[in-house]
């Protein structure tokens, strides 16, 4: 394995981006063992946990697989490790997060059974019950059974990407050993539960191993397990093969999703050890080796717990008290949003704040008379998308509707492919970005005419226009009818209208020109200031190598800085000389922690953006991303506010570790939880301005608890 010296100044103060990630989600793993969350929260925990790794080894693990082959020798610039390297460091900590996964399963699927949730095996089936399962079995599921030997007639099938096999060893009556394939049908349902109880409930795969025997024939089936195939799913859109054969983006890309279905295998799962005549000849078909495979007793796929979920009477007392997102205080539902915007800015904090208001938003310029224009860009959508759905309407009123639609949005393409067309037979014009930069940004110009003089509505937010993660992400959405904003959001559609990305903006940031450039200038600003030079980033994840860099540089001139990361960090602070004066903070609770907050200085000279942009290579230098500064001073306020709850998390937060570990902030006499303040408390002013705003009440609280 190609590792450079811990002690190379460069790498004295970076982390491997795998294996950060791979700690990120080990805390969400680690949400499953907290007794204060409740049992089916901890279930669906586990279930975000799984389908986050299998994204990992679709994403990550198959993109260094594909690095290794054409640039074997290549060194990451944080670790000094070639791909093989990288994969062998992520290959020796996977069985640990299996082994907690398993302990946890076990922990909580015991608790539920005390609620009378249980996953049944065929052997606690009551005997009405067992008649309910065969009867169901012999209606609905023998019939659509394709059970397969491999044999010299029965060639080797293809094994799905992430579907789940009935896989057996089989010996025919000469004693020949082969192997044996039962695919679970798709269109069955992932578990059925029993009659008149369906906290009561069995998992399809469990019906499939225990008829299983009886399915082969002649051969005898010897042993038996479930397993699981999880393939690459990066997939690569050669922009000079496009232009050479005059095919279109959309063609392209719908090309490329059936391709996905058949790309190498990058792991193999089992429900448990399976003898060694078994895996020879399954490890020899696949072309894994050891370090590949990987033993699970927990459901390889756990979709299914947001249905069960669904039918269980227990489901409300075991789950987080519902919340309904609320409507801003200082947004009047009965008058125009253009004109209360136009008042002065707003700001809407998702989960927190409801996205009604936006939404009311884009509904009032699809039928305004004075609006002609409405642009977007779009990277995920809803699968029922009211957005998609406003726009189509808009354009139907006569309006210009724009949408710039990635269809490259990894695991959305499909869903983003059927939009398009939706909204190109509505009159939509729909580009598809520029070249091989995906277009992450978040932007909704509305344009307006009152005789020859134009003005715009500009949205910027950090989150998709999606309105299902609005309820589940943290994200921020700023309203503004700044001119100087608006010019620019026009310069930019415009430029993304032609393929450039070399525009010029006064008051945006648009990477990849724009957003490192300028957070390298701030950064130097508050090195410049010495220890009184202060930063807070919130975001999603940090691998820039040049943003690390300069942070460090400023970390060793007294400047402190504050960064809360969800996800990746690949900068490890707290190093003497180095990172002493850099400390990192990562939330992981109810709400996924999407939005991005840039800060830069204290007191009256402070600068504050939000973006789409995460600091990570991709963001800053491969994509098209928009970071906005705010200049409103409620907004400000509200921005400040979010940050310094957050720095004040003492329930789900914990902090970055120099050897690159986390730990649990001290929880003190007044605990935090800062998603549970936004909750309680609303951040906009409400419409007596002598009376405190809710969360500035609550934080009044919290302080005088401390004291």
């Amino acid at each position: 394995m190609a590792i450079l010296p811990r002690d190379d100044q460069k790498y004295a103060c970076t982390q491997s981006r795998e294996l950060s990630w791979l700690r990120f989600n080990r805390r969400v793993l680690e949400e499953a063992g907290d007794e204060t969350v409740p049992l089916l929260e901890r279930l669906k925990f586990i279930s975000i946990f799984t389908s986050n790794l299998d994204e990992f080894f679709m994403v990550r693990v198959g993109n260094l697989f594909d690095l290794g082959l054409v640039s074997p020798e290549e060194a990451d610039n944080k670790t000094g490790l070639t791909p093989a390297g990288q994969l062998s460091e992520i290959y020796s900590v996977i069985p640990g997060l299996i082994e907690i996964k398993n302990r946890l399963y076990t922990d909580v699927t015991a608790l539920l059974r005390r609620e009378g949730i249980c996953d049944l095996t065929i052997e606690e089936l009551s005997p009405e019950e067992r008649k309910f399962v065969t009867t169901y079995y012999k209606a609905k599921i023998l019939p659509v059974l394709s059970p397969q030997i491999v044999d010299v007639r029965h060639p080797f099938p293809h094994l799905a990407n992430k579907a789940l096999y009935v896989g057996g060893l089989m010996r025919s009556r000469k004693g020949t050993a082969s192997l044996g394939f039962l695919p679970a049908p798709a269109g069955l349902p992932a578990f059925l539960t029993m009659p008149g109880n369906p906290g009561r409930f069995i998992r399809m795969e469990t019906i499939l191993l225990h008829y299983a025997p009886s399915l082969f024939g002649e051969y005898k089936l010897e042993s038996s397990c479930v397993l699981c195939v999880t393939r690459n799913a990066d997939l690569n859109l050669d922009v000079e093969l496009l232009e050479e054969s005059g095919e279109d983006i959309r063609s392209r890309m719908s090309k490329l999703l059936k391709k996905r279905a058949s790309q190498s295998a990058v792991r193999l799962e089992l429900s448990k050890k399976m003898g060694g005549e078994f895996m020879r000849l399954l490890k020899g078909r696949l072309g894994l080796d050891n370090r590949q495979i990987y033993i699970d007793q927990t459901p390889l796929e756990m979709h299914y717990v947001y249905d069960l979920i669904k039918l269980l009477p227990e489901a409300k007392k075991l789950s987080f008290p519902p919340y309904r997102p609320r409507w801003p205080e200082d947004l009047r539902r009965t008058e125009s949003i253009i004109d209360q915007i136009r008042q002065r800015d707003r700001l809407l904090f998702f989960p927190f704040d409801g996205v009604d208001p936006f939404l009311q938003l884009l509904e009032e310029a699809a039928a305004r008379p004075d609006v002609t224009a409405i642009r977007i860009t779009i990277y995920r959508l809803a699968t029922s998308s009211r957005v998609a759905h406003i726009l189509c309407n808009a354009a139907e009123n006569g309006k210009e509707v724009t949408v710039l639609m990635e269809l490259r949005a990894r695991f959305d393409e499909a869903n983003n492919i059927s939009w398009s067309r939706l909204l190109e037979n509505a009159g939509c014009r729909v580009i598809y970005g520029v070249e091989a930069y995906k277009c992450h940004s978040k932007i909704c110009l509305i344009t307006l005419r009152r005789g020859d003089k134009l003005s715009y509505i500009t949205q910027i937010g950090t989150g998709n226009y999606n309105e299902r993660t609005n309820e589940q992400y943290t994200d921020l959405s700023l309203m503004t009818a700044n001119e100087d904003v608006g010019l620019d959001g026009a310069a930019f559609f415009q430029n993304m209208l032609v393929g450039s990305l070399e525009g010029e903006y006064r008051h945006l940031l648009v990477a990849p020109a724009g957003i490192k450039a300028r957070l390298l200038e701030l950064i130097d600003g508050e090195i410049a200031k010495g220890p009184e030079g202060y930063i807070c980033i919130k975001a999603n994840a940090m691998t820039e190598r040049e943003v690390m860099d300069r942070l460090v540089q400023a970390s060793q001139a007294g400047v402190q800085v504050q960064l809360i990361l969800r996800g990746i960090c690949c900068l490890r602070p707290g190093i003497a000389a180095q990172t002493e004066n850099i400390h990192v903070t990562s939330i992981v609770g109810r709400y996924l922690e999407h939005g991005r907050i840039y800060r830069f200085g204290r007191g009256r000279d402070v600068k504050l953006y939000i973006a789409s942009a995460d600091l990570m290579t991709r963001n800053l230098n491969h994509r098209v991303e928009i970071a906005c500064p705010v200049y409103d001073p409620a907004v400000r306020e509200m921005l400040l506010k979010i940050l310094h709850v957050q720095l004040e998390d003492n329930v789900k937060a914990s902090s970055l570790l120099p050897d690159g570990s986390y730990c649990r902030k001290v929880n003190t006499l007044a605990p935090c939880d800062s998603q549970a303040v936004f909750m309680a408390a609303s951040l906009h002013r409400p419409a007596a301005p002598d009376k405190p705003a809710g969360l500035q009440r609550l934080l009044e609280g919290l302080r005088g608890r401390k004291k």
